[in-house]
């Protein structure tokens, strides 16, 4: 499958007081994502640390959960929703319950490479899809890359015949169950952080993730 898989960083409205009190304190934002600390999105993430520290000068702390620590694959958006996190990554697949229209990036054999996806990110149609919750309160800072899809299971995958039968893990989106159904697998929807367990225990026999 050459669909692309990606993170989309999201804010909510965060209402800050200006007493002198609270102006001593620097503000906190915390960063919660699923992925551990070692991949491209938890680098993102301390990356961000790093960079906002340095360059406010102390007036904003910037605490990053990875892991599944807080809030797993589940609860994420909601967190966000309540301002109990101001920050996550998570892909697009996520967005299924609070729009469609980022539901482009799941279908597969869409984008001919990882430059046409840039290409299309970085155009209008692009740029429109990151405010296509704003009235939902969520707002999209900006498209990180995780990698183009790739399936891997207990057997080899070598043509869309080997998955008929096969018990795939895939994300919340509609249209990725769709994807595996049609080659004759068995799509379960599952949080990340339950994949490893899942495949040890054989309730699902493979899955589809980037790389990292």
């Amino acid at each position: 499958m050459r669909s692309v898989l990606h993170a989309l960083a999201a804010a909510a409205v965060v209402g800050l007081l200006s007493s002198p009190a609270l102006a001593q304190k620097p503000i906190v934002i915390k960063f919660s994502h699923v992925v551990a600390d070692s991949t491209p999105k938890g680098y993102g993430a301390l990356m961000f640390k790093k960079l906002v520290e340095e360059r406010l000068g102390g007036k904003v702390k910037v605490e990053v959960y990875p892991n599944s620590q807080l809030y797993g694959d589940a609860k994420e958006m909601e967190a966000l929703a309540l301002g109990d996190v101001q920050l996550i990554a998570p892909s697009l697949s996520k967005f299924d319950r609070y729009t469609k229209q980022l539901q482009v990036f799941d279908l597969p054999f869409l984008f001919e490479d990882i430059q046409a996806v840039d290409r299309f990110q970085a155009s209008e149609a692009g740029k429109k899809l990151l405010k296509s919750m704003e009235k939902k309160g969520f707002i999209g800072l900006g498209y990180w890359h995780n990698g183009m899809k790739q399936l891997s299971a207990n057997k080899p995958l070598r043509t869309p015949a080997d998955s008929k039968g096969m018990k795939f893990r895939v994300q919340n989106s509609d249209v990725l169950v769709s994807q595996f159904q049609a080659v004759g697998g068995v799509p379960q929807k599952m949080a990340f952080a339950e994949v490893y367990q899942a495949l040890q225990t054989g309730t699902v026999d493979g899955a589809e993730n980037p790389w990292s």
